[in-house]
């Protein structure tokens, strides 16, 4: 069944010349609610191949981390961008109440795998980071999924993630640094995550690997025009 577009969707992209491409996004088909078996394998797959680069961010980033966070801690929160992404995506491309939370909390799940230096608390940090980015496309009422959408989702993730560490790892903060750590988490969710999500996301569709999604149906649209 194709996807849908919506009427009443507000715009959530802009194209200034005549004959451009559509400006609503297309929708999941209804009910909204109604999960497809491709809806549920898309997810696991995308959760599963982020979690392993979720993975490898957590081994690389420590040393670079020391370095920016040296006199400022809250600085920290520039490197959190990447582990937002997983719910961004797996909002952007199925479309469905549920989608941003189920795909973060895959990608957390399956980079605990190898072994982290957070343990079981890794998952923790997924389930809330995926209620952020889920929160985000829940107020929109799922009806836009572009880079406004997107850069709102990831940056909704860094507050949630703030306040959950406010009790674990950054306790011992200042309210003042819990603050500033929040607005840093937010910046960097929005741009890697959300901005980089909906790159990624428009990659993937224009590769041909997202044509019973949304995204991909967009995409034939844009090069139709």
């Amino acid at each position: 069944m194709a996807a849908q577009t919506d009427a009443s969707a507000p715009a959530d992209a802009t194209t200034g010349a005549p004959g451009a491409a559509r400006t609503r996004s297309i929708l999941a088909t209804r009910p909204l609610l109604g999960w497809r078996t491709v809806d549920i394998l898309t997810i696991a797959f995308l959760g599963a191949a982020l979690g392993i680069a979720f993975w490898g961010w957590g081994v690389f980033y420590t040393g670079p981390l020391s370095a920016i966070t040296f006199g400022f801690a809250p600085l920290g929160g520039l490197f959190a961008g990447p582990w937002f992404l997983a719910g961004v995506v797996g909002g952007l491309v199925v479309r469905r109440p549920g989608a941003a939370l189920f795909c973060e909390v895959v990608a957390a799940l399956v980079s605990m795998v190898p072994g982290t230096e957070w343990g079981a608390t890794t998952l923790v940090s997924g389930i809330v980071q995926g209620l952020g980015t889920e929160l985000a496309f829940a107020l929109l009422g799922y009806r836009a999924f572009g880079i406004a959408a997107a850069v709102l989702a990831g940056a909704l993730a860094g507050p949630f993630a703030a306040t959950y560490e406010s009790f674990t790892w950054i306790q011992d903060w200042s309210l003042a640094w819990k603050l500033a750590y929040a607005g840093v988490l937010a910046l960097s969710g929005a741009v890697v995550a959300g901005a980089g999500g909906w790159l990624l996301t428009r990659a993937l569709a224009a590769a041909g690997a997202l044509n019973a999604f949304p995204p991909g149906q967009e995409h034939r649209e844009t090069r139709a025009v």
